[in-house]
């Protein structure tokens, strides 16, 4: 293995950055060419067939079977002329991944000859094999139909494969064959939905009747790692499990801090450049590349999008990352915490609220009027997290994720909201300010000056520091879900936060309109409510280190959750509030509710599992065996030394070495033995939670235990004789 690990390093250092030929000088020539975008759609489909599928889009009216048909006869036109040989339906189901199955334009008429077709129907449905995918129970293995469904507000792509053809993929839904969400994407179309009327029913009611449409957006910014590919196919770990299991920590590794924003690696550089260019040409907007903290680490981060969109486009964009990677002879680690002792990866989800008039509902104004507006959202915001705090963490618990949450990088898994000091200033004057009983109103007054609105600033970006330990934080005009895993599909959090808020708005306009049924002016109703709220909501906001040990406590003592394991968080998803906040409004029903909470926790499972098995295999057949060697060449070499008469003195901290040797080898052997017996006991408990319970603490426990008697090992053996790549090489992108 030491041979293998040192071919890999000879040919990792080998290795020369990939010239990488630009398209064309401007980005604005070929940015969206592979995407059936409006540009396309007005030049090949009648005006008829166009406004069909705008309304489609923008109101979710349904498409007609003549529409379908022209748009399909649209689609296969423009994908035959990029080269495009097969068609598939893109979707996203319950794996993290994303699926495709490929049916060629090609077909036989019925005299024999050959032609290419593509009907509306194959458009709108396809029909996949369902029963191997994660269904949660509602599908049993035998019952194997399942649908997949065109979604028009996601444009069709062409992929371009490495192979020199190239693939229709049209973006849809994905269901079983009794009409239960299988994928990401549905339950997130139906919260949109909700959101923009919750959202848009309080600007018609209180602020413009203008608006018709509120849109969640997202922008989602992208960690990762690079690593060479003969070194990550030297790393076991790393090939199963996504991470590194075992692994010293280098003399150098990021506490100089000097990789964060430096100048970016050639290789790296070539491939961040190669993949955006792909991206680019799919319409994906990336804008940001940078270094990030952590030695070959980096960040990729794109303009913000519809958030229905940018959740294709980010799954979209890891897929192409993945294959642009392999072409330049890296891979792509995605995994949370694929290295111990430096920072994690994650994928901070920026969410905010626009309308179709061109506001963004969460940006501050140096108009009264309009910050009463923006004060209302913001507040909102607070609350609904508030309330379910527990169920956003539900949202991005998952085994890597637990690897990083509340290590020295990550936020915490306790849910808190920094919102900085001059927000928490404003929102303090909104809660002290007189009660809207005592203030009269007389004829003519300034309503905005009586209230102290007028004194709220225009709050520019600076304004609003960044918390990085903050699990949710206001960034000046948008919130950052900062606890976002990086192998994540952003979906799951995005539906369950445009649910709660649009859950709150309901709630906000019901409470306003009590108020101005008791003849209260409605200016007075709204700041009134919002009072309330912002007293109800105080103890999640926090503006200090979300690190240390002393907000643990703190939080405790303000009644903040703290759900460490994977396990407790994910319990919330059965609480009765959540499951009748998803039924009231239709996101979810209960059975798949009850799914995804069985999918997520059989997923958990499985991810220790491998891990488990991983540790195991490496710790007995490469760590130990390599350890012993190398143990029995120093024993050899102190019985020369003894046979010549050399003093013990003199080989006595060899001797010790050989000790040390034998307690850490003695150790691994006892504690994979220990922990083996602990998997298996695991194994044979039916109950879902209680068999996650116990590998949550029984057998996960043992990995840390493992870990450092392997890694001190690393420290002793002949560095020519150890078996795998140690961070020092795998960190090292040039």
């Amino acid at each position: 293995m030491a041979i293998a690990r040192f071919k890999a390093l000879e040919l990792a250092q080998s290795r020369q950055p990939i010239h990488v030929k630009i398209p064309t000088e401007k980005v604005t020539d070929y940015y969206g060419s592979n995407t059936f975008n409006d540009e396309a759609m007005r030049s090949l489909l009648s005006p008829e067939a166009y406004t069909k599928i705008t309304n489609a889009v923008e109101d979710g009216k349904k498409i007609d079977r003549e529409a379908a048909d022209e748009v399909a006869a649209a689609m296969k036109s423009w994908a035959l002329s990029k080269g495009a040989t097969h068609y598939t339906h893109w979707f996203q189901p319950l794996t993290g991944t994303t699926a495709e199955k490929h049916d060629a334009f090609f077909d036989i008429t019925s005299k024999g000859k050959a032609m290419e077709k593509f009907k509306g129907s194959a458009l709108v449905q396809q029909e996949p094999d369902a029963s191997s995918f994660p269904n949660g129970g509602i599908r049993s293995t035998f019952e194997a139909r399942g649908y997949t469904a065109w979604d028009p507000s996601s444009p069709a792509f062409i992929m371009e494969n490495t192979a020199g053809t190239a693939t229709l993929c049209i973006p849809s839904v994905f269901v079983s064959y009794t009409g239960e969400a299988l994928d990401y994407k549905t339950p997130l179309l139906k919260s949109g939905e909700l959101i923009d009327k919750a959202a848009t029913k309080v600007m018609n009611e209180y602020f413009s009747r203008e608006v018709g449409k509120v849109t969640a957006t997202l922008g989602a910014e992208q960690e990762y790692f690079l690593v060479d590919e003969a070194l990550y196919n030297a790393r076991p770990d790393l090939l199963m499990s996504g991470r590194t299991v075992f692994g010293h920590s280098p003399a150098k590794g990021q506490q100089l801090e000097d990789h964060y924003f430096g100048s970016i690696p050639p290789r790296a550089n070539a491939f961040m450049v190669d993949f955006e260019i792909e991206a680019l040409k799919l319409g994906m907007p990336v804008r940001t590349r940078h270094n990030e903290v952590a030695p070959a680490q980096f960040e990729v981060a794109p303009t913000y999008e519809e958030a229905n969109l940018a959740c294709d486009h980010n799954a979209l964009l890891m897929d192409l990352m993945n294959k642009v990677a392999s072409k330049h002879k890296m891979r792509v680690l995605f995994h949370e915490k694929p290295f111990a002792g430096i920072n994690g990866s994650g994928k901070h989800n920026n969410w905010a609220l626009a309308t179709d008039t061109g506001i963004n509902l969460l940006g501050p104004s140096s108009k009264p009027k309009e910050n009463l507006r923006f004060l209302t959202f913001f507040v909102n915001t607070i609350k609904a997290v508030h309330d379910y705090a527990d169920l956003l963490r539900a949202s991005i618990a998952t085994a890597g994720n637990e690897h990083r949450l509340g290590a020295n990088e990550a936020p915490p898994a306790i849910v808190s909201i920094f919102i900085g000091t001059e927000m928490t200033r404003v929102l303090n004057d909104l809660e002290n300010l007189s009660e809207m009983n005592d203030i009269k109103l007389e004829k003519g007054d300034n309503v905005y000056l009586r209230l102290g609105i007028n004194k709220i600033p225009a709050l520019l970006l600076d304004n609003t520091d960044r918390n990085r330990t903050s699990p949710f934080a206001f960034t000046g005009n948008k919130f950052e879900f900062r606890a976002v895993g990086s192998s994540a599909n952003s979906a799951t959090p995005m539906t369950i936060l445009n649910t709660i808020v649009a859950h709150q708005l309901f709630k906000f306009r019901e409470e306003v309109d009590v108020h101005i049924e008791k003849g209260v002016k409605k200016e007075l109703a709204i700041v009134e409510v919002l009072k309330g709220y912002v007293k109800q909501s105080k103890k999640i906001l926090f503006e200090g280190n979300g690190y240390s040990e002393d907000w643990v406590k703190e939080a405790e003592s303000r009644g903040l959750s703290n759900l460490k394991t994977t396990p407790d968080a994910l319990a919330k998803y059965l609480d009765k509030s959540v499951i009748d906040l998803f039924l009231k409004y239709g996101v979810f029903t209960e059975v798949e509710m009850h799914a995804r909470y069985e999918i997520e926790m059989e997923n958990y499972i499985k991810k220790i599992q491998i891990e488990s098995r991983v540790i195991g295999d490496l710790a007995i057949n490469h760590i130990m065996s390599t350890s012993l060697k190398y143990q029995t060449l120093l024993v050899d070499n102190v019985r020369g030394q003894k046979e010549i008469g050399i003093d013990p003195q003199y080989y006595a901290p060899t001797v010790e070495i050989i000790k040390k040797i034998s307690i850490y080898t003695s150790k691994i052997n006892n504690l994979v033995e220990e922990m083996t017996e602990a998997r298996k006991e695991a194994n044979n408990v039916e109950d879902l939670v209680e068999r996650a319970r116990l590998y949550s603490t029984k057998v996960k426990d043992y990995f840390e235990e493992i870990r450092y008697c392997v890694d001190k090992l690393e420290l002793i053996v002949d560095d020519d004789e150890w078996p795998l790549p140690k961070y020092r090489e795998l960190l090292l992108i040039k």
